[in-house]
C-alpha cells in the first residue's frame, strides 16, 4: 500500500510558474516505483501530464506540456516533483500525482494503469 501526499498548486496568472510536490509513504521501495502526474479540468476527461519511470528515471511527457513542464524525484526524500512554467489558461485543472510499482512503459500514459493516487490539487491560471 502507497499513500500519496500532495502540496503546491493554488492561483497564478498566465505566464507564471507553479510547482507540485507528492510524497509517498508505504512499503514500496520508493526508486522502484514509477511516479506520474494526471490532471483532469472541469469538463474534461483525466488525462496524463507528465511520468518518471521506476529506477533509471526517464521522463515523459504530454504534447500540450512539454517544454514547459518538469518531472522530478528525490527518492531519499521520497518525493517527485512538477515545476510548472509560462502556464496557460488551459492548464487549469486538479492535478493528481499517481505512482505504480509494476507500470509497463507502453501503459505509462494510462490512467488506468496507475494503482495508487494522490487526494488532487487545484491549479489555477487566470488570464
Amino acid at each position: 500500500q502507497v499513500q500519496l501526499v500532495q502540496s503546491g498548486g493554488g492561483l497564478v496568472e498566465a505566464g507564471g510558474s507553479l510547482r507540485l510536490s507528492c510524497t509517498a509513504s508505504g512499503r514500496q521501495t520508493f526508486s522502484s516505483t514509477t511516479m506520474g502526474w494526471f490532471r483532469q479540468a472541469p469538463g474534461k476527461e483525466r488525462e496524463f501530464v507528465a511520468a518518471i519511470f521506476r529506477n533509471y528515471g526517464r521522463t515523459y511527457y504530454a504534447d500540450s506540456v512539454k517544454g514547459r513542464f518538469t518531472i522530478s524525484r528525490d527518492n531519499a526524500k521520497n518525493s517527485v516533483y512538477l515545476q510548472m512554467d509560462s502556464l496557460n489558461v488551459e492548464d487549469t485543472a486538479v492535478y493528481y500525482c499517481v505512482a505504480d510499482s509494476t507500470i509497463i512503459l507502453s501503459s505509462i500514459r494510462e490512467a488506468r494503469a496507475y494503482d495508487y493516487w494522490g487526494q488532487g490539487t487545484q491549479v489555477t491560471v487566470s488570464s
